[in-house]
């Protein structure tokens, strides 16, 4: 998935005639701490309220503030992994859409990016979760598929992680099976490390929607 089929059609930008007041109340409304700047249809920046907040005179207009927009944004075809990884850097509530032309095409909120990931890594889809331990010249996902596919089950998503000053990487794996047992038989027959799995699919799902809706109630939706 691209940044541009994640657009959010409901966030209006700002204006440089709008003021900082306005600029606020737009905030409040639509319950974001940025929202991006335009001129016609050229994108200039983004704003934040505590950057309004900090200004003696929010009631002037938003172009005469003597502060830097901020440039993030992200072009219309890059990787949802690259509006990701922008959101948690740039510690952003919004992220503007921009074409090569620099036009501001729309915006993405964190949300609508929380909903995608969900999907991606199977949330909803019935399985077991498998964690390993590998060192890292061990790792071989064509090895790890080929033993999952040897036992009648499938992928449904994987991430690696690793820690700083470690050669250890930690690989999680959704699998479309609620019967792991075989599965970790087979990693253990090959000396693979199990950190962790759950198998028990109400209590495992249960358990992570629950997360899913704390966040889903931090981020007030």
């Amino acid at each position: 998935m691209i940044a541009k089929q994640l657009i959010t059609s409901h966030i209006i930008p700002l204006k440089r005639t709008d003021t900082g007041v306005f600029a606020l109340a737009q905030m409040d409304e639509a319950r974001l701490s940025h929202l991006p700047v335009v001129d016609g249809d050229e994108f200039i920046g983004v704003i934040s309220d505590k950057e309004i907040q900090a200004v003696d005179e929010p009631e002037y207009e938003i172009g005469q503030f003597k502060i830097l927009l901020t440039r993030a944004f992200v072009a219309e075809e890059q990787h949802v992994y690259e509006v990701l990884k922008l959101f948690s850097s740039l510690n952003l509530t919004m992220l503007p859409v921009v074409s090569e032309a620099n036009q501001y095409v729309g915006a993405i909120i964190l949300p609508t990016l929380v909903n995608v990931l969900a999907e991606m890594v199977g949330i909803q889809n019935p399985g077991g979760v498998i964690v390993l331990e590998i060192n890292d010249k061990d790792y071989s996902l064509a090895e790890i598929v080929q033993l999952i596919e040897s036992n009648d089950a499938k992928i449904l998503s994987c991430f690696v992680t690793s820690q700083p000053d470690s050669t250890k990487l930690e690989v999680t794996l959704k699998v479309n099976r609620i019967e792991i047992g075989p599965l970790l038989q087979a990693f253990f027959r090959l000396n693979y490390t199990v950190t962790a799995s759950w198998s028990k699919e109400d209590l495992y799902h249960e358990g992570l929607q629950d997360r899913f809706d704390a966040l889903m109630n931090y981020l007030n939706i």
